[in-house]
């Protein structure tokens, strides 16, 4: 059983489907692995790397003859059609935005896994891939927040006087925002973060940051995830959270709702009464953004001097580690999903459309349109 490994095709797409490091596991379960030239460069994997850990390397197409493709994004519409029945391919996925993917693979008789889809349950948490990239780009948010800030982050003393820290507010303590809270305290920043999920307080606390209490409902959702909230109940949230905001040098905002345009978190009224020179990180600008005007991909100044950053593609600025997480995320699906090469028989599919991790990730399957793509 083939699996193929194209070179991403989306503009500014650094990632690859599978690195090097686990190239040897899945050879070691009977699967053959097939290699786009140059496929892994960009994220600082040659194709000697992947030859020295037993992979081919092909110039030109490799997944039309594949079993399996591995790649970070979804395959485009002409790519699914140039599969053979009963291939599958395993990928980012969406059910609200890749719908002609989707439709493509069904009428192909490919099976698609979308990754942002697999369940935070306890038996998933290793195929998670969505909180393995958010790990990166909290990661990411605290270090182009210290690259745009015009001061310190640390409290420096100095010969010439005091240099005070840097003030840092981030809203949302997800794996994203607990991750930008992380770094930004080892930069020595102080840092205080908000949440609507009063669960995550203690997490917060546990990274040495202030969590702010706001005196309003939970919105503890499922899997980890907040709730969607009201206007009412956010109006009322940029009310209170005001005072924090105003007192920031920075704010990094990581909040989101799956299926979900991002939350409004921070309005143009809310940033008047920062200082110039205030930066704003907004993680959720791709899905409609937690800051007002923010424009992913862009970093903006307003007329009052503040910087908004709005993130695009943020795992794939450290293409590396997001390549190797997400590789280890996949494998760890291919495990549930194939059977290994035991007594002279080959490895083969053994997807159990029942499991619940499968039912809820399979958006294509046999001709049909499957879950939240139905």
């Amino acid at each position: 059983m083939r699996i193929g490994v194209p070179k991403e095709i989306r503009a500014g797409e650094a990632r690859v489907g599978l690195a090097p490091d686990v190239i040897a596991k899945l050879i070691k379960q009977g699967l053959e692995i097939v290699v786009e030239s140059g496929a892994g460069v960009a994220s600082g994997y040659p194709d000697e790397q992947y030859q020295k850990a037993g992979a081919n390397i092909k110039s030109g197409n490799v997944i039309s003859d594949s079993d399996i493709v591995a790649s970070v994004t979804a395959l485009t519409v002409d790519q699914m059609k140039s599969l053979k029945k009963g291939a599958v391919t395993i990928s980012f996925l969406s059910p609200t935005t890749q719908v002609d993917s989707i439709e493509a693979a069904a009428s192909a008789g490919v099976t698609a896994f979308s990754m942002e889809l697999i369940p935070r349950i306890s038996r998933a948490q290793s195929m998670d891939a969505l909180t393995s990239q958010a790990l990166c780009a909290g990661y990411r948010a605290s270090l182009v927040a210290a690259d745009l800030s015009p001061r310190f982050f640390p409290m420096l003393m100095t010969a010439a006087g005091t240099v005070t820290p840097a003030q840092v507010v981030v809203l949302g303590a997800g794996v994203a925002g607990l991750q930008a809270i992380a770094t930004a305290k080892r930069l020595g920043a102080v840092v205080s973060a908000y949440d609507v999920r009063p669960a995550s307080a203690d997490e917060v606390k546990s990274m040495g940051a202030t969590f702010i209490e706001l005196e309003l409902e939970s919105l503890e959702g499922s899997g980890g995830y907040a709730r969607e909230m009201t206007e009412e109940r956010a109006a009322k949230q940029r009310e209170l959270l005001k005072p924090y905001i105003t007192k920031s040098n920075v704010i990094i905002t990581t909040a989101a709702v799956p299926g979900r345009p991002a939350p409004r978190l921070v309005t143009k009224e809310m940033m008047s009464d920062l200082a110039p020179g205030s930066v704003i990180i907004d993680l959720a600008s791709e899905t409609g953004g937690n800051v007002e005007g923010s424009v992913a991909g862009e970093t903006i100044t307003t007329e009052t001097g503040v910087i908004i950053w709005g993130g695009k593609d943020v795992p794939s600025s450290l293409p590396f580690h997001a390549s190797s997480l997400f590789s280890r995320n996949v494998v760890n699906l291919l495990t549930l999903i194939t059977k290994p090469a035991a007594d002279g028989n080959p490895v083969s599919l053994n997807i159990d459309f029942e499991d619940e991790i499968v039912k809820v990730s399979v958006l294509a399957h046999d001709g049909v349109k499957q879950g939240a793509s139905a």
